[in-house]
């Protein structure tokens, strides 16, 4: 589970966006299992792993409440020869805890097991691509020129509606690929036969196709260059509108992507996936955001490839949604402000995007609506 995803999904990044009503679930996907030998991925019994639908959504709605006003002092006194106090500080946004997340303790979400199962690693800059054995390595680095996207909060998508179909777009097909489009970077990567993305320029709405593409990777978002941690980024939130055909293989899952430095970790929030419902690993918590609950899970990844390039150990964080949608806001600094409640800190955020990742099977996704906005 790894480098892909993306103002996706434009995964337009602010957080603090409101939620979004979502039409009827669709089928769903699984993470990757654990290859022996440390490769990662969801650790599917019996060789697959199915990200999952069921569990009940629902839920209080988290996010950063701003504190109302802050004071600021006006005026102050001018002593003669001193100096005017002006304006003081204004408080922004204190967060508030939504739904504490209960720590099961464990270890993490490891490669998915069984032949052939997802290697995990993730899209490493400049890394060799990701391999289907010991872990994926890497394309997904920032694309050069990638921009920090908007700084207004997305329109709320109205999930009630039936998808926009959007055309034109420049298809690029290969198995390690990489450009920009409008304020976003796109990449994509396949161990296998390669596969097909087609960003449409429209915030980061793209399509993408697969066929037998082993671990195939498309996503569209921010390239941020691990220049700070999210915490003094401003507040990324996503919105997306997706329909999907086909199969993902043993393991896949449609939401947002990325990876920290310093500490290095690879993250992802699935929203969506395809078949039964996936098994990441340990389990680690339970919080609930936008409208819905979501399970965080923990894997280390023991020398795999890695964005930094290189075979790393690595944790992977992973929030799965207990019940798959199509269409939605993601408030993606809440999930990372949920997993620091539970001890998994990320470090200089490398990028966020949003991601279709399937591990197999022919199939195609067509994100309609996709934005991901940093909010300064």
């Amino acid at each position: 589970m790894r480098t892909h995803l993306l103002h996706i999904f434009t995964v337009g990044v602010a957080f603090g966006v409101g939620l979004v009503n979502c039409g009827p679930t669709q089928t769903t996907l699984p993470f990757e299992p654990d290859n022996s030998g440390g490769s990662a991925g969801l650790q599917a019994s019996g060789g697959s792993t199915a990200h999952g639908t069921g569990g009940s959504a629902g839920g209080s709605t988290g996010g950063s409440t701003p504190a109302a006003g802050g004071s600021t002092t006006t005026g102050g006194t001018t002593a003669t020869g001193g100096s005017n106090a002006s304006g003081g500080t204004t408080a922004t946004g204190g967060s508030s805890a939504t739904g504490a997340a209960s720590g099961t303790g464990g270890s993490a979400m490891a490669g998915k097991s069984g032949a052939g199962g997802r290697a995990a690693g993730g899209a490493g800059r400049g890394a060799a691509g990701r391999a289907n054995t010991g872990g994926r390595s890497g394309v997904a680095g920032a694309a050069t020129g990638g921009s920090a996207g908007a700084s207004a909060p997305p329109t709320p998508l109205d999930c009630s509606a039936p998808p926009a179909a959007l055309s034109g777009g420049t298809q690029h097909c290969s198995s390690n690929a990489q450009g920009n489009v409008g304020s976003y970077s796109w990449n994509i990567w396949s161990s296998g036969g390669g596969g097909c993305i087609t960003p449409y320029g429209v915030d980061a709405a793209f399509k993408a196709t697969w066929n037998n593409s082993g671990d195939f990777l498309a996503r569209v978002g921010l390239a941020l260059g691990s220049k700070s941690t999210y915490d003094k980024l401003g507040t990324f939130v996503a919105q997306f509108n997706e329909t999907k055909t086909g199969s993902g293989g043993s393991y896949n899952y449609i939401g947002i992507y990325g990876w920290s430095e310093n500490p290095l970790k690879e993250f992802y929030i699935a929203d969506d996936w395809f078949g039964g419902h996936p098994n990441p690993g340990t389990k680690m918590g339970t919080f609930m955001l936008d409208d819905g609950t979501y399970d965080v899970y923990k894997h280390t990844q023991n020398n795999q490839p890695a964005i930094t390039g290189g075979n790393q150990t690595f944790d992977q964080y992973i929030s799965l949604r207990q019940t798959a949608r199509q269409c939605g806001t993601i408030s993606i600094t809440e999930h990372f402000k949920e997993w620091a409640k539970l001890g998994l800190t990320l470090g200089n955020l490398e990028e966020v995007r949003i991601l279709v990742e399937a591990g197999g099977g022919s199939g195609s996704i067509d994100f309609s609506a996709a934005t991901l906005v940093q909010q300064q």
